[in-house]
């Protein structure tokens, strides 16, 4: 029997083909049965025979990323280009709305950082500063990136955090001679370098996109002004005990769920502490890359009071623009262009384009209005803790229709605030909770470009994502839920 063929006699191109046939007759039996009223109209949010046919596509694309039966990036194309013959919206507007994207830049920008850290050498001596402290014990090495992750990304943005780890783990694996797909510990660490970056913006306005909005829908929609002290009084105490209890429990289900082929490095702790001290000088690459790398870190810290000072708006794009730059300019690196070329993912570029245009359809039909209130439509008839779960349950699933956590949240936070209104229960109860969840991403690959930074490194699959983080949801909305709860009766909020 032939190697590309499993047990039950199929190969593996006639299972692709399985399901493709099955993803596509999904999609025609929702774009074309008629659904009773009681489902298309949902507490007045009402799924238009465009949003039908836009609802269709979106399975469809989920069906194919998660079983990967065709290339991950080019479901995305397929997607957009359904869309248009569907006629949801013109194929000009889909494009530009996701190729339009400023992330690319950003996309572009960390890729060749990356490939700087990691050709100059860089990379293999901050890797063995991290190991100098979390030893060579694979068990402290994930848990160590997922509490450095939470920690910065309470402060700087989950994407600018994934880009300064991703790099790192990908030195460390290289080192180990880990092979991307063939290396459970390789997966583990990949993953966690995306889910600390997640989990780590609770505490502060700052560490996450949509704690601002949310901010802001309150003071516009129900008077409640929310200070950045305000936020910290629930967050900082949320986030000292989701970093004790979720940065441990995401490392042990990471580590039952992929089991890492060792316990601990090649490297033996007193060999790694060898290395550390007899570590040659910076060389001249080494320096430059240390010195850009710096510099956007710090452009990404301060870029509110640059902002102040500049008079300009600074998006995280901006300041890796002009940093990554710099790198060609003549004379300030030795390593040529050709080389850094081959370290760009551009196949993960089109994914986040791609499912950035399937988000805003999504959100121009409609869809996911009517996705947000038939979640949350009977919100009113539960107990206080229960409706604080619905509320992180359901952002968590719009997160996986939905590629930006900010679109997300400007769906529905608002209608979240209505509800509370509308119940008697305090504005931030339920909106602080809400906030909380759009960063919980952990399904899809497309849900956040947090995610695509660690799968760009190619390490994890599609699949291999989405079986732990079904998981990883259903805990971390538990966890959230319970400690917003118990943290609001302490405060007075319910």
């Amino acid at each position: 029997m032939s190697s590309t063929r499993n047990t039950v006699g199929l190969s593996v191109n006639q299972k692709k083909w399985i399901y493709i046939a099955i993803s596509f007759a999904v999609m025609m039996i929702i774009k074309n049965v008629t659904f009773p009223s009681s489902i298309t109209t949902i507490n007045g949010a009402e799924l238009t025979a465009t949003g039908q046919e836009a609802l269709s596509v979106l399975v469809l694309a989920l069906l194919l990323w998660i079983t990967e039966a065709i290339p991950f990036h080019f479901t995305g194309i397929l997607a957009m280009a359904l869309l248009s013959v569907f006629g949801v919206n013109s194929f000009a507007n889909i494009v530009k709305v996701g190729f339009g994207n400023i992330n690319v830049i950003f996309f572009i920008g960390v890729f060749i950082l990356s490939a700087f850290i990691n050709k100059s050498g860089l990379g293999k001596r901050l890797v063995n500063i991290c190991l100098s402290i979390t030893g060579n014990s694979t068990k402290f090495i994930l848990l160590g990136f997922i509490v450095t992750g939470v920690i910065l990304s309470m402060w700087i943005s989950n994407m600018a955090v994934a880009a300064m780890l991703m790099p790192l783990a990908k030195s460390l694996l290289d080192e180990e001679g880990v092979e991307p797909l063939k290396s459970n510990f390789g997966k583990a660490l990949m993953m966690s370098v995306a889910w600390g970056s997640l989990i780590g913006g609770f505490g502060t306005p700052a560490g996450n996109g949509p704690n601002p909005l949310a901010i802001g829908f309150m003071k516009d929609m129900a008077g409640v002004d929310v200070s950045f002290l305000d936020w910290m009084k629930y967050g900082v105490p949320i986030s000292i005990i989701l970093l004790h209890d979720i940065d441990f429990s995401i490392s042990l289900l990471l580590m039952l769920v992929f089991k890492p082929e060792m316990t601990h490095l090649k490297k033996s702790n007193e060999e790694i502490r060898k290395e550390f001290k007899n570590q040659p000088k910076l060389s001249r690459d080494e320096i430059v890359t240390l010195i850009i790398f710096i510099v956007t870190v710090l452009t990404w810290i301060f870029s509110a009071q640059l902002k102040k000072l500049l008079g300009i708006d600074l998006p995280i794009a901006l300041p890796i623009a002009f940093t990554s730059m710099l790198f060609f300019f003549p004379g300030v690196s030795t390593i040529k262009y050709k080389e850094i070329e081959k370290s760009m993912s551009w196949s993960s570029i089109i994914l986040v384009l791609s499912g950035v245009s399937l988000g805003m359809v999504l959100y121009d039909s409609g869809v996911a209005n009517w996705i947000a209130l038939g979640l949350l439509g009977r919100i009113e008839n539960l107990s206080p803790i229960l409706m604080v779960f619905v509320v992180v349950l359901s952002v968590s699933i719009m997160n996986i229709t939905l590629s930006s956590a900010t679109v997300s949240a400007s769906i529905v936070i608002p209608i979240i605030i209505g509800l509370a209104m509308n119940i008697g229960v305090h504005t931030m109860a339920l909106a602080f909770p809400a906030a909380l969840a759009s960063s919980l991403a952990f399904i899809l690959i497309t849900s956040t470009p947090t995610n695509v930074i660690a799968y760009s490194a190619g390490y994890f699959s599609i699949k291999d994502f989405a079986k732990v983080g079904v998981i990883m949801t259903v805990f971390s909305c538990i966890v959230v839920a319970v400690v917003m709860y118990g943290v609001g009766l302490m405060t007075g909020l319910y």
